[in-house]
């Protein structure tokens, strides 16, 4: 625990509770998020009269709430509804519908499904079978589904889900897709947009008050009374607001104390801010990279090497490289574009959209370190 002086011993720390900055930490006290908990807890409640619940579509940039809303959701589902099993899907980790329904399969019965000489009807007919034999009502969490549209499996997992009941009778199962990017059209094949109609869940991007609002209050909880004034928090406001994204500041709050744990101090500075910044911007973009493919990443290293190009310019040199077509080459655009790695406009219409301007959202230089790696 902290103790009065000027300097940080060695057996004293910052942090009251390290937890409080951990991504997956469901704070007690939601904040700034109100409506959009009401609206799940409505679509989820028939599930409490033995009812299939609603499927939801919970819309918006990442960090701005959504997975945590939901893990809300199923807290409270899990404290009143023992007849409701919850299950939060990554689909960014799993992105195939095998990897999904084991997913599912592990969080039911117990342990994963054998790895090899396992159909995914098996695999399926046990997850109904559970569900059926226990009087369960299954909701499922597809977090970051838009991955699922980048490998075009989307639909085979929707239409899985959503069709059981009609080849294993009694069978209750609900989505809530979570879709980390507002400015992407999800278009489903009819014959699972017949069956998926979610209610829409919109999460805009906190304001700047609200985000220092969520960063105060972690603050309060994590670290001991003194350590970061209000000047600082409002440093680390900007920095995440001009992200967009709340964990950029929860993960700045982390690296700040320890940076000024570093230097022996008692409290954190600005300074402690912009360092850890620059670490934690890096991290993030690399992780980012080394989860792409081969065709992605020569993307980033066209527009690394020319800054700004339209569509146009980028998919011709696409093109030689990596010899793939267009309608591939503007699902990846896509998929960078919902990673937030780049940016698009739109300055005229242009065929296919070949007109559009795209540019980095880092640093080409950073980009074309972590692309050589």
């Amino acid at each position: 625990m902290i103790m009065s002086g000027k300097t940080l011993m060695w057996d004293q720390t910052l942090f009251r509770r390290g937890e409080i900055f951990e991504f997956d930490h469901i704070p007690e006290h939601f904040a700034h998020r109100d409506s959009q908990i009401r609206s799940l807890m409505f679509g989820v409640r028939p599930a409490m009269q033995g009812m299939r619940p609603l499927d939801l579509m919970c819309v918006g940039p990442p960090g701005t709430g959504k997975t945590t809303a939901v893990r809300k959701a199923f807290e409270e589902l899990g404290e009143h509804a023992p007849g409701v099993v919850t299950v939060h899907v990554n689909c960014q980790a799993n992105q195939t519908r095998y990897t999904i329904f084991s997913s599912i399969f592990h969080k039911l019965i117990g342990h994963a499904p054998p790895t090899s000489g396992v159909s995914f009807r098996k695999i399926l007919d046990e997850v109904a079978k559970y569900l059926i034999q226990n009087e369960k009502i299954l909701i499922v969490a597809l977090d970051d589904i838009n991955y699922l549209f980048h490998e075009k499996e989307v639909d085979n997992v929707l239409y899985s889900l959503l069709r059981a009941h009609e080849t294993h009778p009694g069978t209750k199962i609900s989505v809530i897709a979570i879709l980390s990017d507002d400015r992407m059209t999800y278009i489903f094949d009819p014959k699972v947009g017949s069956i998926f109609l979610p209610e829409e869940i919109p999460f805009p991007v906190y304001a700047w008050d609200e985000l220092k609002s969520i960063l105060r209050d972690r603050a309060r909880l994590g670290f001991y009374d003194g350590v970061i004034s209000d000047g600082v928090l409002d440093a680390i406001a900007d920095y995440t607001s001009d992200a967009g994204d709340i964990r950029v500041g929860i993960d700045l709050l982390k690296r700040s104390g320890l940076g000024a744990e570093q230097r022996a101090s008692m409290t954190i500075s600005v300074e402690d801010v912009r360092s850890a910044y620059k670490r934690s911007r890096m991290l993030h973009l690399s992780r980012m990279i080394s989860s792409l493919s081969e065709g992605e990443r020569a993307i980033l290293a066209i527009l690394a090497k020319k800054d700004v190009l339209t569509a146009g310019d980028v998919y011709a040199e696409f093109h030689e490289t990596v010899g793939l077509g267009y309608t591939k080459f503007h699902t990846m655009l896509n998929k960078l574009v919902s990673l937030r790695l780049i940016d698009t406009d739109f300055p005229t219409a242009g065929m296919h959209g070949r007109s559009r301007t795209i540019k980095l959202r880092y640093g080409a230089d950073d980009v074309l370190m972590l692309l050589q790696r």
